[in-house]
C-alpha cells in the first residue's frame, strides 16, 4: 500500500476517533449534570390523605439491613417522559440516614441513575416496605380505603365550589378494565345563583371516591347510605339534610 494512502486512511480514522470521543464525552458530561432528589412525601400525604398512604411512625423506625423500600425520585432536569419515578432501594445501612443501593433501572432515559447506584436517604421519605423477615415486620395500621367510582363536579376536584348536593343511584358507570366499581354516589358543587342550564353544564370525572374526600370530607359519614339517598348541604350548620 502506498504511504501516502496509508497516511490518508490513519489520518480519517484518527479523526473518528476524535468525533466519537467527543460525543461520548459530551454523553458524559450531559449525563452527570442531570439531578435528582429523594422527595419528602409527607406534604402529598397531608393534601391526599384518603388516596396516599405512608407507611406508620412504627414501621418506618423497624426498617432495618435487607428490607426494600419505595422512594419518590424527582428530577430537576429537562426529561423526556417523567419529572418523577417510585423505585425500589436494598437498604445496607441504617445507622443515622439510611443507605442502600437502587433496585431497578430508572424508566426515564434522561434519569442520571442505574440499578446498584448508592442512594442516601431519611426514614420519613420511604413510602412503601418490602420486608426482609415479613413474620417479624410490625403490622401496618388499618385504614378504610376509598377506591370506588363516583362522579364528581370539576369544581368539587379543583377546589373552587364546595361539596352541596350528594345522591346515590343506581350504579351505571362501571368502567371495563377498572377493578373498581362504580358506587352510585353523584356529587355536585354549590350552585349558588346558577341556573339549572349552567348546572348541567359543569365538567365532571369519573373518580375514586377518596379523591373527592381529599378536597372535602364533609360528608365522610354518609359514603354508605342505601342507593336512593339525597342530602343537601345546610352550610349554616354544615350538616346534610334530606331533600325536600
Amino acid at each position: 500500500m502506498e504511504p501516502s494512502l496509508l497516511l490518508l486512511i490513519c489520518l480519517i480514522f484518527a479523526l473518528a476517533i476524535g468525533v466519537l470521543f467527543k460525543l461520548l464525552l459530551q454523553k458524559y458530561i450531559s449525563h452527570n449534570n442531570q439531578k435528582y432528589q429523594v422527595v419528602d412525601p409527607r406534604p402529598i400525604a397531608s393534601e391526599a390523605p384518603y388516596t396516599f398512604f405512608l407507611p406508620s411512625p412504627v414501621e418506618l423506625a423497624a426498617i432495618q439491613k435487607g428490607d426494600i423500600v419505595k422512594l419518590m425520585f424527582e428530577y430537576s432536569h429537562q426529561t423526556e417522559t417523567w419529572d418523577a419515578e417510585r423505585m425500589w432501594v436494598i437498604v445496607e445501612k441504617t445507622d443515622g440516614k439510611l443507605e442502600g443501593v437502587l433496585d431497578n433501572d430508572p424508566d426515564e432515559p434522561t434519569s442520571p441513575l442505574l440499578a446498584g447506584d448508592p442512594i442516601v436517604f431519611d426514614r420519613h421519605q420511604v413510602i412503601d416496605i418490602l420486608w426482609d423477615n415479613p413474620e417479624q415486620a410490625p403490622k401496618p395500621i388499618a385504614r378504610r380505603e376509598y377506591w370506588d367510582r363516583c362522579l364528581v363536579d370539576d369544581c368539587v376536584l379543583d377546589g373552587t365550589a364546595p361539596i352541596e348536593f350528594i345522591y346515590r343511584e343506581e350504579a351505571d358507570m362501571d368502567v371495563k378494565g377498572d377493578e373498581y366499581s362504580d358506587s352510585g354516589w353523584r356529587i355536585r358543587g354549590r350552585m349558588g345563583n346558577m341556573t339549572d342550564e349552567e348546572a348541567e353544564a359543569r365538567t365532571v370525572q369519573y373518580v375514586a371516591i377518596g379523591a373527592v374526600l381529599n378536597k372535602d370530607n364533609s360528608w365522610e359519614k354518609m359514603v354508605d347510605a342505601p342507593i336512593g339517598t339525597r342530602l343537601i348541604r345546610n352550610f349554616s350548620t354544615n350538616a346534610y339534610e334530606a331533600e325536600d
